[in-house]
């Protein structure tokens, strides 16, 4: 027998019932948070819009309710956890995205909305949104909310005792006396610090002087690092004060959230003592400070250039793709940095999208721990280390495939827009945008986009969000064929 006969032997598809039971549950919890958007319609006497919104409650709470009653497994596999986790972003979208056809849009460029929401990138199919519908803009609002939450939750939550090395990964407090922590406990402290910062963006937005409502998208979008906004202008349209506010939010989202709980619960010590996110403060000074300079050598003042350098720079590095100007506008070089910053992200376990820096530092760890052994005694044992917590093997093989992946989609996702003839850097910065779950845009997004470019850019955005692994992994053929172990 062969090494890959045995793997297959030792390999079980996913089995439907385990599918359908999660999926059940997760349409349920679907169901109650489309009441939310339903009531801000009838609100705004948006009957066809709320009408829309009601049947996908009913659908979705009725198919929910029944298939939530199967049996629960007593374990579950990883490839279930994994195509769970893809399925529940692409299927909500594809159920939002009739709702949002309420404004006018066909279903293509609706859905194209629903998957930019509920991964919470921001690139939208639309030349202009300031004359859609309010209902239209807080669902695209809502969708990125309890997506940015989702991907902390959901994939963190059902990969919770399944597989150590990524848990440890997100949940800071796991290398200490933590190692107990379920599922539900820490999905309910996740929850609880994500409103608590979402009611605190809204309260600090009104009293910068935002209007009610723009307040409430902008705050929804900024916690989750989705960057939609209400207006064409998106940053510009809001005062300076509101500006400083939404950024504030997005450096929030782009933390890790238990890291904002160890500060809520032992103190801003300890919050501090988390390398990842003194790289990340790290890298929005140097990104910041970069784009003033380049934006600077194009001609902007220097006042100017220092403000939208800020304002660019946390938007990208933190990837809520927010912009105070047009970013088409900009000359390479600063697109160049905002790359730069896209690709890099925030904190493992935030509402940030990008490679993130953990990754980053684990392969900066890795060549500096190359370096080292070139210098040392034949024998002596030299392990990776990122602040007091050593690599494992399986910590240090994930992150390595993930940045791979995540520069494979890159370049085989650019090659069409270059065949079809766009523009090199512009197309570059598009899908970079879009894998990163970013949102800011050369431009290219809302110009027309044939549907097959569109498509490329949808599966960026579900790839960057699930993190490309769960994506391939539904899309690989032993997920589903094969023989399956039983539910018990």
């Amino acid at each position: 027998m062969t090494r890959d006969d045995t793997v297959l032997a030792l390999s079980y598809a996913v089995r439907l019932p385990v599918l359908f039971k999660y999926l059940g549950q997760l349409a349920l919890a679907l169901a109650v948070l489309t009441a939310v958007p339903l009531l801000v319609a009838l609100w705004f006497r948006d009957y066809a819009f709320a009408g829309r919104l009601a049947l996908v409650l009913v659908v979705a709470g009725g198919v929910g309710a029944v298939l939530s009653r199967l049996p629960a497994p007593a374990r579950m596999q990883v490839n279930e956890a994994l195509v769970i986790t893809a399925l529940a972003f692409f299927l909500s979208a594809l159920l939002m995205s009739w709702p949002l056809m309420a404004a006018g849009l066909g279903f293509g460029a609706a859905l194209f909305e629903a998957i930019s929401a509920v991964t919470t990138t921001g690139l939208s199919s639309q030349a202009t949104v300031e004359g859609l519908p309010p209902s239209f803009h807080f669902t695209r609002a809502w969708m990125q909310w309890y997506g940015g939450l989702g991907i902390v939750v959901l994939t963190v939550a059902l990969l919770m005792g399944h597989r150590l090395a990524t848990h440890r990964l997100v949940d800071p407090e796991l290398h200490t006396e933590n190692l107990a922590t379920t599922t539900r406990h820490y999905a309910r402290r996740m929850l609880l610090v994500y409103v608590v910062l979402s009611v605190a963006g809204l309260f600090l937005l009104m009293v910068a002087g935002t209007e009610p409502f723009s307040a409430v998208t902008h705050a929804l979008s900024a916690i989750s690092t989705g960057g939609f906004s209400p207006f064409d202008s998106s940053l510009a349209a809001l005062p300076p004060a509101a500006q400083a506010v939404v950024s504030l939010l997005a450096v929030a989202g782009a933390v890790a959230l238990p890291l904002h709980y160890m500060w809520f619960t032992r103190g801003a010590a300890s919050f501090l003592d988390d390398v990842e996110l003194r790289t990340l403060l790290v890298m929005l000074l140097f990104v910041c400070l970069l784009l003033a300079g380049l934006l600077g050598r194009e001609g902007m003042a220097p006042g100017e250039a220092l403000r939208h350098g800020v304002l660019l720079g946390i938007s990208a590095q933190t990837t809520a793709g927010f912009s105070s100007l047009d970013v088409g506008t900009l000359g390479d070089g600063s697109k160049l940095a905002l790359m730069l910053a896209m690709i890099g992200g925030g904190s493992l376990g935030s509402t940030a999208g990008g490679i993130k820096l953990l990754r980053l530092l684990v392969l900066w760890h890795l060549c500096l721990l190359a370096l080292r052994r070139t210098s040392v005694v034949e024998h002596a044992v030299v392990q990776p280390w990122i602040g007091n917590r050593r690599l494992e093997h399986d910590d240090i093989e994930r992150a390595l495939l993930l940045i791979l992946l995540f520069v494979l989609v890159i370049v085989f996702s650019w090659l069409p827009f270059l065949v079809l003839g766009y523009d090199a850097m512009d197309a570059l910065f598009e899908v970079i945008s879009a894998t990163g779950t970013v949102g800011l845009s050369s431009g290219l997004s809302g110009a027309g986009l044939p549907p097959l470019l569109q498509g490329i850019l949808c599966f960026d955005m579900l790839a960057g969000r699930v993190e490309i692994v769960a994506l391939l992994v539904v899309l690989f053929p032993a997920t589903w064929f094969g023989k399956r172990a039983e539910v018990t």
